[in-house]
């Protein structure tokens, strides 16, 4: 949409995009849990990607009860970070497999910290417009998405510890 009028529509613009992000980083999350040598790092991104749909589907409910057009907007920022990290984890990957692994977690968290920001901001929105259910729901993903977050980190420092020995 442009040129929004008012928070409302802002509100469903960061949904919209959201939801381009989401779609756009399922994929790159799969193909790189397809290359991830690391057995709990491969669970980990295949059980992302389920997260990153559910969060995809509360987006479409929540742009229904909004009374908003139910319909994705090209997330370009995440266009980038999907081009990187499949930069990073395919042609420009690293050979050795714990390096490989690093980079993927690396790549993972950078998608997932962008998602933080879109639901953290979509959540201040639907704050303001007193949409209280909204609010509690996108929550919910803000939190699911940083407990992710924080296992991918424990298991990054983990598999960088290997990387530095090999």
């Amino acid at each position: 949409m442009s040129n929004p009028g008012s928070l409302k529509e802002v509100y469903a613009d960061e949904m919209k995009d959201l939801w381009s992000a989401n779609d756009q980083m399922a994929r790159a999350v799969k193909t790189m849990a397809s290359k991830a040598h690391d057995p709990k790092l491969k669970q980990t991104l295949e059980t992302s990607v389920d997260g990153i749909n559910k969060h995809r589907d509360a987006l479409k409910s929540l742009l229904q009860e909004a009374g908003a057009e139910v319909a994705k907007e090209h997330c370009q920022g995440m266009e980038g970070l999907v081009k990187e990290a499949l930069k990073h984890t395919g042609d420009d990957a690293p050979k050795k497999e714990e390096l490989l692994d690093a980079e993927i977690i690396s790549q993972y968290q950078r998608m997932s910290h962008y998602g933080i920001a879109g639901f953290g901001t979509a959540t201040a929105y639907a704050e303001a417009l007193g949409m209280k259910d909204h609010v509690t729901r996108l929550k919910a993903i803000v939190s699911d998405i940083y407990k992710a977050d924080e296992y991918a980190s424990s298991l990054g420092e983990k598999l960088a510890k290997a990387a530095a020995k090999g």
